[in-house]
């Protein structure tokens, strides 16, 4: 793997802003107590918690606050990973609890979506996980390149320079398609074993991972599951079955192309310049949440993030072909899944630690969770005095209420009963006289 973030970084000095003040914080639970932009009006409810077994509850703010219509997120956005939620939370959060200039870091990165949101509004996107797919996903897209480089990169390339041509992955690909799709694999591996790695290569082994397989002919596979859930060998073959099918022929650097057209479409001159200007400041780490000392203390103005919800999501199983393609072993990477819910509060009173040092005084954290096991377990119950003992502050909860996702659909989740496609987010706040080294 290639490094997450390039040596000089921390040598930036950091932005000068304005530390987040009390007024700041008020001023946000006041307009969301009054927020009625889709119609509705807000709902305000309490949410009940335990500390050292004493009672404590918070204010709960429930309304339709984000929707997928409120703004068209931008193109770079598209790229598939299971469990990610929407661009529209990040930059509610972003918009009020921050300045251009600000630090703004996500510790579960995911696909990048906190870190991109935040770098197309101007403020310095830090990102963490502790698979080093996120870092490949998030970083091309903080520097993109022009349809043009892409277009003339892939010409470059020889797509069928590799005889490697596992019999297993017949099942997804056609031979023809496997033997480019292993020759571009080889082709990166190559230029980064020479140092050689660039921007544009970054790009295209981006749109690649996201091309591999899905159920449409955008993809390079025969139909299968959307791109962000890999089914395993043994499950395509049935899926091969039932549906009579055999992998068609896919023209691997058309389709990366293709791709890279829509993803470009809407990043035009005054996105570009915005992207640049905080780019070379970002920080990306493939470590875990809890121990990150490549940040300084008191750095972050906001934190945005959503960690794993207990067991919910197989990172690994979903994400095994990509692993295949960038030579990773899923095993290796050793991600917060935790059965129990104690082990996972302790787990994430660890990284509430943690985000308590890199936090400035006054700094927040918007933490979105969610209901699991069919609702009975309400993270944002769960979570709430995982904060409190890191010395944070909980400021309130937000409930996002709208309406169903295609993929909320397609799965059958009844909204407000399994919880996935609320968004529930617990917001803490750094005191304002707490500095930490």
């Amino acid at each position: 793997m290639t490094q997450a973030a390039c040596p000089e970084t921390l040598e930036l000095p950091l932005p000068s802003v304005t530390t987040p003040s009390h007024a700041t914080a008020s001023s946000f639970l006041a307009e969301l107590e009054h927020f009625r932009e889709f119609g509705a009006s807000t709902r305000r409810i309490s949410t009940a918690f335990t500390v050292n077994g004493a009672p404590a509850e918070t204010p709960t703010f429930v309304n339709e606050f984000w929707t997928a219509k409120q703004r068209d997120a931008g193109r770079l956005h598209e790229i598939s990973f299971r469990a990610c939620f929407k661009p529209q939370l990040p930059r509610f959060f972003i918009e009020r609890l921050t300045q251009p200039g600000d630090i703004v870091y996500d510790p579960f990165m995911g696909r990048g979506t906190t870190p991109l949101e935040a770098a197309m509004l101007g403020r310095i996107p830090y990102g963490c996980d502790i698979n080093p797919l996120c870092t490949v996903l998030t970083r091309p897209r903080l520097n993109p390149p022009a349809l043009e480089q892409v277009a003339g990169r892939l010409e470059q390339v020889d797509f069928n320079a590799s005889n490697d041509l596992p019999e297993d992955l017949l099942v997804f690909f056609h031979p023809a398609t496997l033997r480019e799709i292993s020759s571009l694999k080889n082709y990166l591996f190559q230029r980064q074993a020479e140092n050689t790695l660039d921007s544009v290569d970054d790009w295209i082994r981006l749109v690649a991972l996201n091309r591999l397989t899905g159920h449409s002919a955008g993809f390079f596979s025969v139909y299968t599951l959307p791109p962000n859930q890999a089914v395993s060998v043994k499950s395509q073959q049935k899926i091969n079955t039932d549906r009579n099918q055999t992998p068609p022929r896919r023209a691997v650097p058309h389709l990366i192309l293709k791709k890279s057209r829509i993803l470009l479409s809407d990043c035009e001159a005054v996105m570009r310049r915005t992207l640049a200007a905080v780019a070379g400041k970002s920080l990306l780490l493939t470590q875990p949440a809890s121990a990150t000392s490549g940040i300084p203390a008191n750095s972050v103005s906001l934190v945005v993030t959503s960690p794993p919800f207990l067991d919910v999501v197989d990172y690994a199983g979903d994400n095994w072909l990509r692993c295949w393609f960038l030579g990773i072993d899923p095993a290796s990477v050793k991600l917060t899944q935790a059965k129990k819910l104690d082990v996972w509060q302790e787990a994430m009173t660890s990284v509430f630690h943690e985000l308590h040092r890199v936090l400035k005084p006054g700094g927040h954290i918007a933490f979105e969770v969610g209901e699991v096991r069919g609702g009975k377990i309400k993270l944002e119950e769960a979570v709430l005095p995982c904060g409190v003992a890191a010395g944070l502050e909980p400021l309130l909860v937000l409930i996002n209420d709208q309406k169903f996702t295609k993929t909320a659909n397609c799965w059958g989740v009844n909204n407000q009963v399994k919880g996935t496609n609320t968004n529930r987010v617990v917001v803490f706040k750094k005191a304002a006289h707490q500095t930490q080294s």
